[in-house]
Formats: structure tokens, sequence, C-alpha cells
């Protein structure tokens, strides 16, 4: 095994990835939020390694143009995720987050580059269904009381600077969103496993058929938790995330 290049330091990443794990999941958070989302899940479940993604435009990386789609940072991502992929490795993304990791997927086999063994699907509609997101209809009055229940959720008050910086990434994401099209399903070589938040009223089980078009292997689980559950990091979701190990 080649380990990769661990003093070799990348804004796309929170943390250099580690060359003492055998395998890596790599994490793309939800539209509007950053590698922070993952912040509650350990450095390492078992021998996998959780390596989030740090999108630009936002938190440590606010100062970096936005990628302005997603079809231009699955193009950006490849140079420095290239090293990483030494070793087995699978993507989690959720929400809105599957679609760039998605076709981060798709442009690595067209470059004739090492995929996952896995990518796991996380409350997020297939590609060609991503413009019935409800996000993509509601006003920013919506979106802003949307984002201050969001804070409120995870234990934050509100204030207004955070929630104005806030909307202007969520805004710019959900720009990326509205522009993303693919009309027609590409099939990717690694199993999907489709995951539906039990408590989650934005997606549902029969919206999520639409995965079964993007690879021979797809399989959809129902786990328990809302929608943002995933950030807390439950064991039994950490448990199906690395099993394909």
């Amino acid at each position: 095994m080649t380990a990769g290049p661990t003093t070799v330091t990348s804004p796309w990443f929170v943390r250099p990835p580690s060359a003492d794990r055998p395998a890596r999941l790599f994490c793309f958070p939800f539209a509007g939020a950053g590698a922070s989302a993952f912040s509650a899940w350990p450095a390492g479940i078992g021998d996998v390694e959780v390596c989030p993604v740090q999108l630009p435009g936002r938190e440590n990386r606010l100062a970096h143009p936005h990628y302005g789609s997603y079809g231009k940072l699955a193009a950006d991502l490849v140079e420095p995720l290239t090293p990483w992929l030494d070793r087995p490795f699978a993507f989690f993304a959720h929400c809105a987050g599957a679609l760039p990791a998605f076709e981060t997927v798709v442009r690595l086999a067209e470059l004739g580059l090492p995929g996952p063994r896995c990518l796991f699907v996380s409350g997020q509609t297939a590609p060609h269904d991503a413009a019935q997101d409800r996000m993509l209809t509601m006003t920013e009055d919506e979106l802003r009381a949307e984002l201050e229940s969001f804070l409120r959720g995870r234990g934050i008050e509100p204030r207004p600077d955070m929630v104005e910086l806030g909307m202007a990434v969520l805004l710019r994401d959900l720009a990326a969103a509205r522009e993303y099209r693919r009309t027609e399903p590409v099939a990717v070589d690694c199993p999907v496993v489709v995951l539906h938040w039990r408590d989650d009223p934005g997606t549902s089980l029969a919206g999520l058929e639409g995965w079964r078009r993007y690879a021979d292997s797809v399989d959809i689980r129902v786990v328990d938790g809302g929608r943002y559950d995933f950030m807390d990091a439950p064991g039994d979701l950490l448990n199906q995330v690395t099993a394909w190990r």
C-alpha cells in the first residue's frame, strides 16, 4: 500500500488525511453548510478515517470564490482528492451534498481514476429529480426561518449576523442547485446506499426510488432520526457507512 502525501495540506480538507488507517470515508455537507457538519463525527471509525470535505465559500474558506455549479465543483475537487485515492474509500453525502458527490464519482470514472467502493446518499432524491427539492421554491423569508429553526434545533441562538452570513452561503448554494440538470441517469460502477431518515418530512421512501437507475446495486434503507440527526454521529449510521469494509 502506498502512503499518501501526509505532509501536503489542502483547503479542501479540515485536516490532512492520514496514512495510518487503511481506508477513508470522504464526507460531503448539505447546502448552506460546511465541513463542521461532521465535527461530532470521530476522526476514525474502526480502520476507516473520516475525511470531511470543505467546500469553498464557507467557514474557513469564506474568502474563496464559490464553486458556482456542481459540475465545476466536481472538476475542481478531483485534483486535491487524487493523492488520497491510494487506498479503498467511500463517499458519504447528505441532502444536496449528494449531487456534487455523485458528479465527482462520474468525473473520477471519466478520468480513469479510482472510484469509491460505495456511495452513501443521505436524504436526497436522485439527480434527475433534484429540481423537486422544496427549498428551491422557498422565498428568502422562508429560507431565513428555516435557517433559524435549524440553528435552534442544534441548540444555537440565531444572532442576526450569524443568520445573514448563513443566508449568504445558503443562497449561493441554492443557486447552484437550481442550475443543476441531469435529465438522463448515468450509472456508476460502485454500489449506492440511499438512507432515508424516518422522521424527515422533506423526503419519502418513494421519492428515493429514482436512485435505482444510477447503479446496478442500489440499497434503500431506513434509519431512525430526523433530517439533521446524522450530525450527531449515531452509532447505527456509523456502522452502516463503514460496512463496505
